[in-house]
């Protein structure tokens, strides 16, 4: 049996006997190609050829074996799982971030211009921001539901709390209070001076700020994978490390770290194309 196994006609395979005897007709270390079973997701017959897996001519099993059998998939198989993974996880992981940083920046920036507004969501964001987002999955769950809603809020709401503080201490630090004083003195109202004065001035901090929840926004998406999705980076680590895959959950790990290497990269470069005064 292999659950949600995804495998298609022709899907080349190879067997290995982690313990014990391969079932009778089977062979350890050959390879058999798929005969997908009709009405079934966990059930497949193999082949010894291809030819044969598309005239439909089956091994016969004539006994159950014994011990641990695992089969390990070839060629594009593993490129379908790669592409679909990568797919349900990066439209996860972007529509969260974003919505995080939309709701932190707008949050931010009101809590530093605005004394009365601080006073009224600092305490709950300094609160939830010692909550680990990891134990509120079934919160979360509870609020909605188990479809993207709940990756998008996850990690969202995960992220939004300590980036919205960073963006308040931002405005209130490195915004000098004589510059919004010659803003007001040449007739600037005060939506300007928050655009022209306050968001540019902030924004290499904010960037900075962004880039450290990037590492803490991904463990936060893997966690809710593992536990609850269907497809995606945490659900193919969990399933292929039941079956002790390990090929490839090596190589979903170093997309990990190549995807974050690359994130971490283009922020950097981000920062410096538009604030170029601020340095390194």
């Amino acid at each position: 049996m292999l659950i949600d196994h995804r495998l298609r006609l022709g899907d080349r395979l190879t067997l290995r006997t982690e313990s014990g005897t391969p079932p009778g007709g089977l062979s350890a270390g050959r390879s058999y190609y798929v005969i997908p079973v009709e009405g079934s997701d966990a059930l497949v017959r193999v082949a010894d050829s291809a030819s044969d897996s598309r005239q439909g001519r089956f091994v016969d099993l004539t006994s159950e074996g014994t011990g641990t059998t695992a089969v390990f998939p070839r060629g594009r198989f593993h490129e379908s799982w790669l592409w679909k993974d990568t797919r349900a996880s990066a439209v996860r992981f972007f529509s969260g971030l974003l919505t995080g940083v939309a709701l932190s920046f707008v949050l931010g920036l009101a809590m530093g211009c605005f004394p009365h507004v601080e006073a009224f969501f600092l305490p709950g964001l300094a609160f939830f921001a010692k909550i680990p987002p990891t134990a509120m999955l079934a919160v979360y769950f509870v609020l909605f539901g188990a479809d993207i809603r709940l990756f998008v809020a996850m990690l969202a709401l995960g992220i939004a709390p300590t980036l919205a503080q960073s963006i308040c201490q931002a405005v209130q630090k490195d915004v000098r209070e004589h510059e919004i004083h010659k803003a007001y003195t040449l007739g600037a109202t005060h939506v300007e001076v928050i655009w022209e004065v306050v968001c540019r001035q902030v924004l290499p901090r904010v960037l900075q700020a962004i880039q450290l929840q990037v590492g803490p926004a991904m463990v936060f998406l893997i966690a809710a994978e593992y536990m609850l999705a269907d497809e995606g980076f945490g659900y193919r680590l969990r399933m292929q490390s039941r079956l002790v895959n390990m090929n490839i959950v090596y190589l979903y790990l170093v997309f990990l770290g190549i995807a974050g290497f690359a994130l971490d990269w283009g922020l950097t470069r981000l920062r410096r194309w538009l604030c170029p005064w601020f340095g390194d």
